[in-house]
Parts: C-alpha cells; sequence; structure tokens
C-alpha cells in the first residue's frame, strides 16, 4: 500500500529533489537556504514535511507563524529556539543578554543584530554535533523581529551543516526574506491531480465527477480534497480557490452544538495552541469540554493533543471568522482571564483589547505598556501594533491623538511608511496646539524622506521648526538643521536647498550663541572665507565636537574645510562609540567613514575591509549596504563597469548627486577620458551645492586643461582657490598647487604640490601631483627630469590602487621609450574577496576566529572557512605568515 507521505508528494518529484539537496548539502557541511512560495493550500507545507523526512539524524527546530500572534516581537524565534535554551548560557555574554531580553526572560533593551548573532551561534553550535534543519511554515505571518532575525540566519549559514526552509505564500509577503533562493510550488498538472485524487478517494469516482473536481480545484491539491466535502460539484464560483476551501472548511461546522462551536472558536482565538489556556478558558464560559470536544474533534478541522492544532491555516480562519463578533469576544476575554498577567502579560492585554466592544481606557492604558515592553525588547513593529490597537480603544479625544503620534512614529521605525501616513491623515490639526502640530509636521517629513522622489521631508520640517520658533528656539534651530540634512540628501538637484536656506534665514530665532546654522547660513550668503572659521568652530565645538551629535554633516564639513584629519578623527570617534554603544547606525557609518579615509590614504584592503563590514552590518539589519563610500573607491581603482554600475544604483532619488558626478569625474581623468571627466564635473559643480563642490572642482580643472577649456579652467581655479585659502590646510594647498600649475603651467606650482602633499598621508594625491609634474616636464622636453617624476607618480600610485592614474603614469613612461618597472607581488586585496580581505586584516591583526565572526556577523565555520581559502590563496600556512604577508597588513607591495 502506498503510504500517506508518498501518496501526498504526487506531483512533487521536482520540489521534493529540491530540498533533498538542500538537506544533503547541509550534511555535508554546505548550509543554506529555500523559500518555498505558492497560494494557500497548494502544498508547501507537504514540501516542508518532506525535507523534514528526508533530514534524518538532524535535530529540527520548528516554527509556524500565526496570523493572530504577529504584534508579539520574537515570538516565533522562541519557538524555533526553545530546545536550545538549555545552551544559551554557553554564549557571551552580551548575546546571551540579547536572546534573553528579546524573550522577555530579562529586562533592557537588546540590539537586534546582537540578537541575530546570539540565534546565528546558538544554531551553528548545535550543528557541531549534528546537523540542524529550521522549519519555518507559513513565515508570512512571522512577527517582524523574528523574521529579520531568521532572514539574517539563512544567509549566514553558507559554512555550516544547517539548512533553512521557509514556507510562504507570496513574494509580496517575503519581506526580509526577498533576496533568499526561492522555489515556486506550482499547480499541479490535470494527469497529478486525477492520480492524487485517485489516491485519496475512498471510493471510484466517476469521470464526469472527477474531471469536474480536477477543473475546479484548479491544480491546488488541498482543494482537490476538500472540495468534494464543500459541494464541489456545483459550477466553478467566482471566489479564487483558497477562499473556496476556507467556505469549505466552515461547512463542517453545521450541525454542531453551540458548545463545539465556541470550544472550536475559541481554540481558533489562542494562537499558541496550549490547552493549559484553552481547557479553563472554555471550562469558565461554561463548556462540557468532553462532549463539546469529541464533536469538533469529529470535524477533523482540529486535534486536540499535547498541543492544540488546526489541520489547515484556513481552518483555523474559518473556523475564527464564521464567530459573531460577540462570540469571538467573549471567546478573547475568557482567554485573557486565563493567561497568567505576571508570565505573559502582553498576550493577556492582547486578548483583553479583541474582547473590547468598544473603547476602554483601562486596556488602551494596558496596551501602551505592552507597546513600551516590546519597544524595550526591539519590536518596534509590534509595539506599532499595540499602540495602534490603543488609538482604537481610546476613551478621551487627548489621548487618542497622543497614542496616534506615538503609533506613527513607532510605524516610521519600522519602517511601515504608508501605514504611518494612514494613521496620521486620521489626525485633525484643528484639534492639536502648535507643540503636537509642529510633532505632526515632523512625522509628515520622516515618512516623506522615506518615500524615494519625495522632496517634501523638508518643507514640513521647515514649517515645525518654524511653529516652534516661538515656542523652544533652540529645538526650532535644531529642526532647520534637519531640514538642510534633508535636503542635502534630497533635494540638492531640485533647488530644495536653497529653499531650506531662505526660510532658515527668514524665520529661524535668534541664536544665543554662534552655532552651525550661523554658520551654513553665513557660508551660502557671504562665502568660504567668512564663514570656515565659524564652520570650524562649530565642527570641534566647546567641549563637545559636532560629530557627537550630527556625525553624517560633521563628516561632510571636514571635507569641505579639507580637513582630512578631522575627518579620520570622526571616523575613529564613529567606531569606538558605536562599539561601545551597539549602535548599528554608528557602526555603519563608521566603517562607511573608515572606507573613505583609506581610499583617500591609498589603502585598499583597508577600504574593501570597512566596506565588508559595513555590508554585514547591513545585512544584519536587513537592509541594502551603503553605496557612498564605495564609488570613490571602484573610481579611484579605474574600475569602470563597477563604478557605472555603482553610480546606476545611486542615481535613484535620495542619491548622493554630487558625490556620485565627483566620483564620475575621477574615474574619467584617470582613465584619460577627459571629456568624460569634464562632463561629470560640470555636473558635480553646477548646481552651486553647499556641499561636496570642492572636492569635484580639481577635476573639474584637469579635465578642463586637457580638453582645452582655459577659461572654464581658470574660473574653476578661482573657486578652488577661495576654498583652500580659507581652510589653509597642506591637502587643499597642496591640491591647489597642482591644479593653478595645469592652468599657468609654472613649474613652482607643481614643485609646491609635491612639498605640500609629502607631508599628508594622502598617496594618491601625492602620486597624482608627482603625475602632472611628469607630464608637463615630458611635454617641456626635459626627459629625465619627466622620467624621475613619472617613476614616482608610478610607483605611488600603484602602490595605492589607484590603477588608471598609475597607468597613466605607465603610458608615458612607456612613450618616453623607457621600461616600466613591474611589481615584485600582487597585493593581497588583488587576489582575495572583500570578505576574505576582511577576515586576512582582523586575523593578521591578531584577531581569533569567534572575534573575526562577531566582527563580520557570521559563524566560527565561515571565518575557518575562508582562513582556508585565504591561506591556499596567498600560499601562507601559518596566522603569523598571513601577519607578515606584504599588503595584508599596511601598505601594497609595489
Amino acid at each position: 500500500m502506498t503510504s500517506p507521505a508518498a501518496v501526498a508528494m504526487i506531483g512533487r518529484h521536482g520540489e521534493c529533489r529540491r530540498v533533498e539537496e538542500l538537506v544533503a548539502a547541509a550534511r555535508a557541511g554546505r548550509g543554506g537556504a529555500l523559500v518555498l512560495g505558492g497560494e494557500a493550500g497548494i502544498g508547501k507545507s507537504t514540501v516542508l514535511a518532506h525535507a523534514v523526512r528526508a533530514a534524518d539524524g538532524f535535530q529540527v527546530l520548528r516554527a509556524d507563524g500565526s496570523e493572530f500572534e504577529q504584534e508579539l516581537p520574537y515570538s516565533a524565534l522562541h519557538q524555533l529556539c526553545a530546545p536550545l535554551l538549555d545552551h544559551v548560557d554557553a554564549l557571551p555574554v552580551q548575546r546571551r543578554e540579547a536572546l534573553r531580553i528579546a524573550f522577555g526572560l530579562a529586562a533592557g533593551t537588546p540590539t537586534p543584530f546582537q540578537v541575530g548573532l546570539a540565534v546565528l551561534e546558538l544554531v551553528t553550535a548545535a550543528g557541531g554535533a549534528r546537523p540542524v534543519l529550521c522549519a519555518v511554515d507559513d513565515a508570512q505571518w512571522l512577527d517582524a523581529a523574528s523574521s529579520r532575525v531568521l532572514a539574517f540566519l539563512a544567509r549566514r549559514v553558507g559554512a555550516d551543516p544547517v539548512a533553512v526552509v521557509f514556507a510562504l505564500r507570496s513574494p509580496s509577503a517575503a519581506g526580509e526574506m526577498t533576496e533568499l533562493p526561492w522555489l515556486d510550488v506550482g499547480r499541479l498538472s490535470g494527469h497529478d491531480a486525477r492520480a492524487l485524487l485517485a489516491a485519496r478517494s475512498p471510493f471510484p469516482l466517476d469521470d464526469r465527477v472527477r474531471d469536474r473536481l480536477v477543473a475546479e480545484a484548479n491544480g491546488n491539491p488541498l482543494a482537490l480534497l476538500e472540495l468534494p466535502l464543500a459541494g464541489g460539484f456545483a459550477p466553478p464560483a467566482a471566489s479564487s480557490v483558497p477562499s473556496r476551501i476556507e467556505e469549505g472548511f466552515r461547512e463542517r461546522l453545521a450541525g454542531l452544538s453551540d458548545d463545539a462551536r465556541l470550544l472550536l472558536t475559541v481554540a481558533a482565538a489562542d494562537p499558541t495552541g496550549d490547552p493549559g489556556l484553552l481547557w479553563p478558558a472554555a471550562e469558565a464560559l461554561g463548556v462540557d469540554v468532553p462532549v463539546a470536544g469529541a464533536g469538533a474533534a469529529a470535524t477533523g478541522l482540529v486535534e486536540f493533543a499535547a498541543r492544540i492544532r488546526f489541520c489547515h491555516p484556513l481552518a483555523r480562519s474559518a473556523v475564527y471568522r464564521a464567530a459573531p463578533d460577540g462570540v469571538r469576544r467573549t471567546a478573547h476575554g475568557a482567554l485573557a482571564d486565563a493567561t497568567d498577567s505576571l508570565t505573559a502579560p502582553d498576550r493577556r492585554a492582547w486578548h483583553r483589547a479583541q474582547a473590547c466592544a468598544g473603547p476602554d481606557e483601562k486596556v488602551a492604558m494596558d496596551l501602551e505598556h505592552c507597546a513600551s515592553r516590546a519597544r524595550a525588547r526591539g519590536g518596534v513593529a509590534a509595539a506599532a501594533a499595540f499602540l495602534e490597537r490603543a488609538v482604537a480603544l481610546s476613551a478621551h479625544p487627548g489621548s487618542r491623538v497622543e497614542r496616534t503620534l506615538a503609533a506613527v512614529e513607532a510605524c516610521v521605525e519600522a519602517g511601515a511608511a504608508d501605514r504611518a501616513a494612514d494613521l496620521l491623515a486620521t489626525v485633525s490639526t484643528d484639534a492639536l496646539d502648535e507643540v503636537r502640530r509642529a510633532r505632526a509636521e515632523l512625522l509628515r517629513g520622516r515618512i516623506a524622506f522615506t518615500h524615494p522622489g519625495d522632496i517634501t521631508g523638508p518643507s514640513w520640517t521647515v514649517s515645525a521648526a518654524r511653529r516652534l520658533s516661538a515656542l523652544d528656539p533652540d529645538r526650532a534651530r535644531d529642526c532647520f538643521l534637519d531640514a538642510l540634512e534633508m535636503s542635502l540628501v534630497v533635494g540638492r538637484a531640485g533647488g530644495v536647498v536653497d529653499e531650506v536656506l531662505t526660510a532658515a534665514r527668514a524665520f529661524a530665532p535668534a541664536p544665543t550663541r554662534p552655532d552651525l546654522l550661523e554658520a551654513l547660513l553665513v557660508l551660502a550668503e557671504d562665502g568660504c572665507t567668512a564663514a570656515f572659521p565659524l564652520l570650524r568652530t562649530a565642527l570641534h565645538g566647546e567641549g563637545r565636537p559636532l560629530w557627537s551629535r550630527r556625525p553624517a554633516l560633521a563628516s561632510v564639513i571636514s571635507s569641505e574645510l579639507w580637513d582630512f584629519d578631522t575627518h579620520a578623527a570622526i571616523a575613529d570617534w564613529l567606531l569606538l562609540a558605536g562599539r561601545e554603544s551597539g549602535s548599528p547606525l554608528l557602526l555603519r557609518l563608521a566603517h562607511a567613514q573608515q572606507a573613505t579615509c583609506a581610499t583617500l590614504t591609498g589603502d585598499v584592503g583597508e577600504a574593501l575591509a570597512a566596506t565588508a563590514e559595513e555590508e554585514a552590518l547591513a545585512d544584519a539589519m536587513g537592509e541594502p549596504p551603503a553605496l557612498h563610500h564605495r564609488l570613490p573607491l571602484a573610481a579611484l581603482r579605474g574600475r569602470r563597469e563597477e563604478t557605472l554600475e555603482l553610480l546606476h544604483a545611486s542615481s535613484a532619488p535620495g542619491g548622493h548627486v554630487a558625490s556620485m558626478h565627483w566620483s564620475a569625474a575621477l574615474l574619467h581623468n584617470g582613465l584619460a577620458d577627459h571629456a568624460a571627466a569634464l562632463s561629470a564635473a560640470r555636473a558635480a559643480t553646477g548646481h552651486g551645492d553647499l556641499f561636496l563642490t570642492g572636492a569635484a572642482l580639481p577635476e573639474l580643472v584637469e579635465a578642463a586643461v586637457k580638453c582645452g577649456e582655459t577659461a572654464e579652467a581658470a574660473r574653476a581655479l578661482e573657486a578652488l582657490t577661495e576654498r583652500t585659502l580659507a581652510a589653509g590646510t597642506l591637502l587643499g594647498r597642496g591640491v591647489t598647487a597642482y591644479a593653478r600649475g595645469l592652468v599657468t603651467g609654472v613649474e613652482d606650482d607643481f614643485r609646491e604640490a609635491v612639498d605640500c602633499l609629502r607631508d599628508t598621508p594622502l598617496r594618491p594625491y601625492q602620486g597624482r601631483a608627482h603625475l602632472l609634474h611628469g607630464e608637463w616636464l615630458r611635454r617641456q622636453g626635459r626627459a629625465k627630469d619627466s622620467l624621475r617624476e613619472l617613476r614616482t607618480a608610478h610607483a605611488l600610485l600603484s602602490s595605492s590602487g589607484a590603477e588608471a592614474f598609475a597607468a597613466r603614469a605607465a603610458g608615458e613612461i612607456r612613450a618616453a621609450g623607457h621600461r616600466v618597472e613591474r611589481r615584485t607581488a600582487a597585493a593581497a586585496h588583488e587576489q582575495l574577496t572583500m570578505q576574505q580581505v576582511a577576515v586576512a586584516r582582523l586575523v593578521a591583526a591578531g584577531a581569533t576566529s569567534n572575534e573575526v565572526a562577531t566582527e563580520l556577523f557570521i559563524s566560527k565555520r565561515t571565518v575557518d572557512a575562508h582562513l582556508r581559502e585565504i591561506f591556499r590563496k596567498l600560499g601562507v600556512t601559518s596566522r603569523r605568515q598571513l601577519r607578515d604577508h606584504p599588503g595584508v597588513l599596511g601598505d601594497s607591495p609595489s
């Protein structure tokens, strides 16, 4: 006789093979993930069950998403990790505490990526004893916090004996799992549908009846088996197959006693499936549990065992929705009374809220407390859901407004900007005082800022600043700065920066002391000479530097001041502050700034390592990696295709426009495509942007001179000179000197550039000064002097990763009839992937495998796998040899 499992897999040979391959790879130590997608009833759970059967000898960890439990943060993750909780004490202290807080076992606020690291270590440690399969069904109903962590886990088990399989209904519900490998569980063919029907039907079917059933089911296996029980012989209805399956489940309720229906409703209202809740709740409602339970079980909709399970999520939905509103409220009220207020206060409050027929201020206050607990545990989306329900139950208008604004803030933080906008639209501004109106406008600005192409965020923020000017002048000036920062991202090309500056000039309250806003207004109105001293004062502050409050803006200002030392100090502070606080946002900004500083000094290995660390953090947060620091690195290296791809990816609204064009000009000047460089440099400087124009001016001078646009080059030189004279740094003086040499053809200018830049750590700029001097000397017929400068340029540019500029120097050397010296060895970064560069540098600096795993958000086994590849590629056999390998730490070989 064919087994039920084999019957269930009819028509699923391809899906079976895919999950068997995934499980076999995990058994061999090559982990991976797979998302099974398809409509309700299509067979995802059946394929998931086959994965479990194939995972013989594995430890199987399960979690099921629940439509009624999405508000509870980390609830699904707790399900999955429950068998491993005895091993939590073996985790490092920071991760152990993060997991305990996430699971409500300790007070505090966990860092989401620390929770992800804790789960990664917990699961991969379990994989050391035997392989692990994580099977997650109905993933479309996972709470947001669990979804983020489980997706992070799935992306990080490539070198571990761990397989992760999700089942969810549609790509639109994929959320954090969008980038994971996907397998559509398709409809059964007519042949397979008939075979399944024949195998499961207890009696022979007439051909016409069978063909009608097959047609109605439309390849959906659950529909094929349920429709005969739900009047499947009627003409097909217009509703979808899942809807008709749910109707079929409701049909089974016909003829049940009131007690049996009520028992089923209480079971459907409780997402935990805990008999310890169901039986007391049912008895409190006067249900004769043994009799009602027998009747309910006879429908086949539910199984009453160690855990109450419905035969399918659609069955639970059908039972719950079939009950009248009053009956559902009664069920939730009984479950609330049966839930322990000390061990499960959030679930109890949730049931109480569902039991309310109208406003109830006490329950609304309980939900506010739930939101606070959820936020403290890192569940911002859950906090938003609790607050939204609290709004609905608010009895007093003032409380309703306050809770609505709090819910909007939570939705914005959770990334649910559209839901935030809908909630905010319910607030009547006429009922708000000026402070709350300003708060609402700030929220509208934040919502607009998240929408690509929407440039209204700064104007909403300016409106809030104007309202606060008389009420809270210091806060108002901060809001004008917020608007300005926002406009630098979304509104460069649309004139929004100028609009914000105009509004600030007209409406900002007078400062109590010189501040950053005042310095920026002076910069916009009176220019660099007047503004740069004020900017320097604002940047360094009086005991509290600007970067401790506005690190991104501080970095931009330091670049505008041509102050590399401060830029590097900001990057170092960000890294220290990020590690001390555990803030992923600070750490991401720190790694991006570290990468930028390393690019400017010509340490490509460090730039790649920092980029890999930023990418790892972004992945841990479920966000795309930042691009702004990758652009100048790719451009400096002369990587045309990579730079163009990054430019395309950055060109969406919200991209760093001036930085993009500067990077393009840098790339094309390096490649000696000076016409393209001229076009890009014009775009970078043409909008008169408040910031980032200065860095592009040297590129504009070089491109204009090379293209014969001498008047344009002279104007650009004049603008550059004004900025760098006001800045007063060696970097600014050196770059201006070689730009002036290009325009004037005076050798002393080139010599000044070389002298100034020699005392800076910026080797690419040093190399470019020697290159331009050497090119000029060769054009003057001074071959010997030219060769000396060009060889110096080639050595500096090659060792600092400026490959295209180095190629220009090499071309000049060959054109003069000389041989170009070959480098003795390839730099480590040229032989390794970006993540391998990061691993190599951390290990060479003395980090253990566990420390590297923590830094890069990967498992120790993945670190060891990377090390094996690094050793093989570099021809070393020990960590000491790795430390001594040229280019792993410090300068690349030349």
